[in-house]
């Protein structure tokens, strides 16, 4: 797609820009807040065989308003287009996961009606897809999504400030940068770490009542480290995954760490792994938990991966509440990241500088 020249500098209302491409026209609304939009003409030249940049419709309508059908990880666009991908950190104490759903706050819909109030790409048009759909209640610092538009830009940055600008101060984007055509935010990830804190103080810290679980007991950490242990490695997780909808078509996963650390009355646990189950780090966590208070033994870990059935775990231990789970950081090849020269440099947000007269200016952070 062809895209025509066009700038526009320091708006400070609403405006509308449009595109004039080789077949259609583009319009993209500009955020009302003062700004700097830059637009640069380019063609863009798509990969022969190369899935993910196949279009993006014409119509733009209020994302996701009137159409909760569930769009597919993958779903091709319709026209070429441009991908582009950030890394999102949220509080997730009062949204329903990630997911879009029909009458529930979640994290996709809050960031598909941002974009779309910049962009005026509907849902469908933007194919937003994140690494990980994080459950009710579980919160993230570093998840990774992806999203796509019909057109170029130069700088990222405003792009950057006017999100941050527009969402709930519980979601805010921490980075934006160009990807590969390739690049898919959940089949491309190489591994994900998740953290998940339990609060062990013999009095529930109010300030930590929505981030860690409350967990009152005395543990043994030597037993929950060997349990921990056992569950790193390549394992038929069936037992520690939630799938009474569906069958597994791969139980095999391979857990690279598994870590269990004490800092002040938290217990912190780290685990990577090159993919999880719905509730399996949960599951591993609550386990883990009742060992670690002498409830059951290590052995039990042993017994529960042999049995392949989630319905042996509960006998064992409860699934561990969503609130003290984090999603932290996304592994990707690099070699993603690293589009064409013409393309923006990746957006890290602005810092603000306080001069010797004690005014304020903005200095920008790039990679």
């Amino acid at each position: 797609m062809e895209v025509s020249a066009c700038w526009v500098t320091t708006v400070s209302l609403p405006i509308r820009v449009n595109f004039q491409g080789t077949k259609r026209k583009s319009t993209v609304a500009i955020a009302p807040s003062k700004m700097n939009v830059h637009v640069v003409q380019s063609t863009y030249h798509q990969k022969p065989g190369t899935k993910f940049l196949s279009g993006i419709k014409s119509t733009a309508s209020l994302a996701g308003e009137g159409n909760y059908n569930r769009i597919e990880d993958g779903d091709i666009p319709k026209v070429d287009s441009w991908k582009w991908s950030m890394v999102v950190s949220y509080d997730g104490s009062k949204y329903s996961g990630w997911q879009i759903q029909p009458k529930n706050i979640t994290v996709q819909k809050t960031l598909e009606d941002a974009l779309f109030q910049i962009t005026r790409c509907s849902r469908e048009n933007l194919a937003l897809t994140a690494a990980g759909r994080t459950d009710a209640g579980v919160h993230a610092w570093g998840q990774v999504v992806h999203f796509c538009t019909p057109f170029m830009l130069k700088k990222l940055e405003p792009l950057h400030t006017s999100l941050n600008s527009i969402l709930p101060q519980d979601v805010r984007i921490r980075e934006i940068r160009a990807v590969q055509p390739e690049f898919h935010a959940r089949y491309s990830a190489l591994r994900k770490t998740y953290k998940y804190k339990a609060d062990l103080g013999p009095v529930m810290d109010p300030f930590q009542r929505s981030y860690a679980y409350f967990f009152p007991h005395v543990i043994d950490m030597d037993s929950m480290r060997e349990a921990a242990s056992l569950l790193t490695g390549e394992h038929n997780f069936s037992a520690f995954a939630n799938t009474s909808l569906r069958v597994l078509d791969n139980p095999i996963r391979n857990i690279t760490k598994f870590s269990v650390e004490s800092v002040g009355p938290q217990l912190i646990f780290e685990v990577e792994g090159t993919g999880f189950f719905y509730k399996q780090v949960r599951n591993m966590v609550g386990l883990l938990l009742e060992i670690g208070r002498g409830t059951t033994s290590v052995r039990a870990v042993s017994d529960v991966l042999a049995s392949q059935k989630r319905e042996k775990l509960a006998e064992f231990a409860p699934t561990a509440p969503a609130h003290g789970l984090y999603l932290m950081t996304v592994h990707y090849d690099e070699a993603l990241f690293f589009p064409p020269d013409s393309i923006p440099k990746t957006s890290l947000g602005y810092r603000q500088i306080t001069n010797q007269r004690g005014m304020n200016s903005f200095a920008i952070s790039v990679s």
